[in-house]
């Protein structure tokens, strides 16, 4: 029943403004197309302990970092599977290991209530994860409405762009409805380029034109700072990077 990926890339971030994402959707013409998920809702359980000590690394840009979350890529039934991804970077390369299990093992299976759900590599590498990581719980609920493309010549280029990112810590299921506080500012995309190798030159020069700078914006890291982290001092508001 299981399915097992694993993912070794770059991934590279940029904000678009609303005229931004509108030309870069005419520049990928004859280059990309829609992916098998096209347009999704996606929403993701990211798992952390009672003091948030993951996020909290991974604000800190150590040169090794790694997180824990299940996905969907649409509201899910109980019997419906779901991705648990361990998601790491080193030295900038971007390493994800998944495996789907039922909506209901995982978060009995995440918290040590329930076993490993069957035995595989990635499994084991989970719970590993889970044993290393004390007291793993639901920490935040992160919901955006992405769109999805692929090179057309066959390539392992991937992009990705995410509007309406949405951040809460009540009600994490995957079977709720997106809802939440919003992080990004209102019309601002999220684009994402996933792949082994460079960006191709029709992207870089795109970018360049419109002087897009790479980001590292962090969509958990930023809900934490914004909404969940609390401090004598007036609570920090903005982007988060990690």
């Amino acid at each position: 029943m299981s399915h097992i990926v694993v993912f070794k890339r770059y991934e590279y971030k940029y904000l678009l403004s609303p005229e931004d994402k509108k030309e870069l959707l005419i520049t990928l013409r004859g280059h990309m197309m829609p992916d098998e998920y096209g347009r999704t809702t996606i929403r993701n359980v990211y798992y952390d302990t009672p003091d948030y000590s993951l996020i909290r690394t991974s604000l800190e840009k150590p040169v090794y970092k790694e997180k824990l979350r299940v996905r969907s890529y649409c509201r899910v039934n109980e019997d419906d599977n779901v991705f648990v991804e361990i998601k790491k970077k080193y030295k900038g390369i971007v390493y994800k290991r998944r495996t789907a299990v039922r909506e209901h093992q995982a978060e009995s299976w995440l918290t040590g209530v329930s076993p490993e759900p069957y035995i595989s590599q990635i499994a084991d590498e989970i719970e590993y994860f889970r044993r290393i990581h004390k007291d793993l719980r639901p920490a935040c609920f992160l919901s955006y409405e992405r769109e999805s493309f692929r090179a057309v010549d066959g390539t392992c280029l991937r992009l990705t762009l995410d509007e309406n990112i949405l951040g809460r810590t009540r009600d994490m299921s995957l079977t709720r409805n997106a809802y939440g506080d919003r992080i990004l500012p209102p019309g601002n995309t999220l684009l994402e380029l996933k792949t082994a190798g460079s960006i191709p030159l029709y992207l870089a020069k795109f970018l360049g034109s419109r002087g897009i700078s790479r980001t590292s914006v962090s969509k958990y890291g930023t809900y934490y700072s914004n909404f969940i982290r609390t401090s004598d001092r007036t609570k920090e508001g903005g982007l988060l990077y990690a």
